[in-house]
């Protein structure tokens, strides 16, 4: 039960369900159970299951291939496998909290379960493009407002600093969704 932590891709019913939610609870004199909402990868499907201590959990066996994203059609993302040149695509609930950091070109692991796409794997950071901003006013600073809004080439908002405008290239945490540095 120790090894269940959110972002953990575990197998249930031979399926592969990524844990989105944990919580531990004691139960007054008896033991800790874990209560865990889990994102099938296949089907997008939320489930909501409990575990007791001496539950077995099996690990989901997935493997990892390099992509590169080409383009987005509908709900539909387009990538290529960097060894192979097959193309494939993920449907936007297989991509849902990292689509907004996909640009083309971009390198990334596919995640393989049976040898059937069901996930990306991005990078820790990505360069991105801000092409919305509004110019940082002088005497900002005096209010405590430090940062400012921007729109991202791929369509993501972020805060970033006064000093960055419309045009500047900047790096972005995929993890936070925070920006971390101009590039």
């Amino acid at each position: 039960m120790n090894n269940l932590k959110m972002g953990r891709i575990i197998s249930v019913d031979n399926q592969p369900y990524l844990i989105t939610y944990t919580q531990h609870v004691q139960m007054g004199r008896g033991s800790a159970i874990l209560r865990t909402k889990l994102k099938n990868l296949i089907s997008g499907q939320v489930l909501e299951k409990t575990y007791k201590a001496g539950d077995k959990i099996d690990e989901a066996d997935l493997s990892y291939r390099q992509s590169s994203f080409l383009y987005q059609e509908n709900n539909d993302y387009y990538f290529m496998d960097t060894e192979s040149y097959d193309q494939f695509f993920l449907s936007a609930t297989n991509v849902d909290g990292q689509k907004d950091f996909l640009k083309e070109g971009l390198e990334i692991k596919t995640m393989l379960f049976q040898n059937k796409p069901v996930g990306i794997e991005l990078p820790k950071k990505v360069e991105l493009k801000v092409i919305q901003t509004e110019p940082g006013i002088r005497g900002d600073t005096a209010q405590g407002s430090v940062t400012k809004p921007a729109i991202l080439e791929t369509g993501s908002k972020v805060n970033v600093p006064l000093f960055i405008n419309q045009g500047d290239l900047v790096r972005v945490n995929t993890e936070t969704g925070q920006y971390v540095e101009r590039v």
